[in-house]
């Protein structure tokens, strides 16, 4: 019920704000709307066709699923929720108008986290479980059949509480700019949002506002430490889950080695695929050990050595081939021949 509930807020707001829906598959000209450049070259005026950003001015943008929306949509919400101006620009012709909307989105998160960017525009955020009591899921049957039974009916028998929602509202935002906040709870405020590591000011502001307007909702005249534990998760809820998601640039987050990192690779020695060396190297694998440490410190001039091939003038003048192995591997390969030697006596 995330879309009945986002629908449902335009009939409680105090003022008259339209419901304005951002489709998933919308074009960019879709959302900031299009200029007409026949009308340019034949009339010299500039004929601007509103999109769905100018419909949203002064009212409520919603975005169902929004964290499957576009990037290309995505950037574009990000510039003018920042501005609240739309620019509009084609062929060297540009027009601009107000868009000031307030930014409402439902999502998903199984379906696919949201960019951070945007997650953090918008300002509160209400987390639903979907997890109901007994109780209440025989309670949410009856009323649906109450509502399919007779719709307008059963509209009708909540018209008095929700009339006196409105009100409420209405006067909370008469008091509103009379509200005062107190150094010690904006210090708290300040702590909090520190402590939850959130990135930027944005929720130090919001955080702020919400207390506000939950004192006014309350009757109160000055803010308390009530209205803002009460505000909490619903600023910091949506903030903090993004930060935790984020990879850490502190230097001192961790100082553990990674274990699970594969070891950087490193070429083999001539000894290591030398044929005397070859049944130690198999019991080893077969044993699970490590590679002998005698191997594993050999000097670093060594490397880039193994496999060395004879170069073509050393082929056509009949150059020994010693001269392109390591010491080692003549050292080997003199050890070798040694043992052959004794064999053969």
């Amino acid at each position: 019920a995330k879309s009945t509930l986002a629908r449902g807020i335009t009939d409680i707001l105090p003022d008259a704000h339209d419901l304005v829906t951002l489709p998933l598959g919308a074009s960019e000209e879709m959302l900031v709307g299009t200029l007409d450049l026949q009308q340019v070259l034949a009339e010299q005026k500039v004929i601007f066709n509103p999109g769905i950003l100018a419909k949203a001015d002064n009212g409520v943008l919603y975005v169902d699923e929004v964290n499957l929306l576009a990037d290309s949509l995505v950037d574009l919400l990000l510039d003018v929720s920042a501005s609240g101006i739309n620019y509009v620009e084609r062929d060297g012709i540009s027009h601009q108008h107000l868009s000031r909307f307030i930014l409402l989105g439902t999502m998903n998160p199984d379906e696919g986290e949201l960019r951070a960017q945007l997650l953090d525009r918008f300002g509160l955020s209400v987390e639903l479980s979907g997890q109901n009591s007994i109780e209440e899921r025989i309670e949410i049957v009856r009323l649906r059949e109450d509502f399919d039974r007779d719709p307008q009916a059963f509209i009708a028998s909540y018209q008095d509480q929700q009339q006196q929602i409105c009100q409420t509202i209405a006067m909370a935002k008469q008091q509103l700019p009379r509200i005062t906040c107190s150094a010690e709870l904006r210090h708290l405020i300040a702590t909090r949002c520190d402590q939850a590591n959130v990135d930027g000011l944005r929720a130090d502001i919001v955080w702020l506002k919400a207390a506000y307007a939950h004192a006014a909702w309350s009757g109160r005249k000055e803010v308390n430490e009530t209205d803002v534990i009460a505000v909490e998760a619903l600023v910091l809820n949506h903030r903090k889950q993004a930060f935790d998601k984020a990879p850490s640039n502190k230097s001192n987050s961790s100082n553990k080695p990674n274990t699970d990192a594969k070891p950087p690779f490193s070429r083999p020695s001539s000894e290591q695929h030398s044929p005397a060396a070859q049944p130690k190297n198999n019991q080893a694998e077969q044993a699970g050990t490590q590679s002998d440490p005698q191997l594993d410190n050999q000097p670093d001039s060594q490397s880039g050595e193994w496999g060395s091939m004879a170069t073509p003038q050393q082929q056509q003048t009949g150059e020994p081939l010693t001269s392109v192995l390591p010491q080692h591997s003549m050292d080997s390969l003199k050890k070798q021949i040694s043992s052959v030697a004794n064999l053969t006596k």
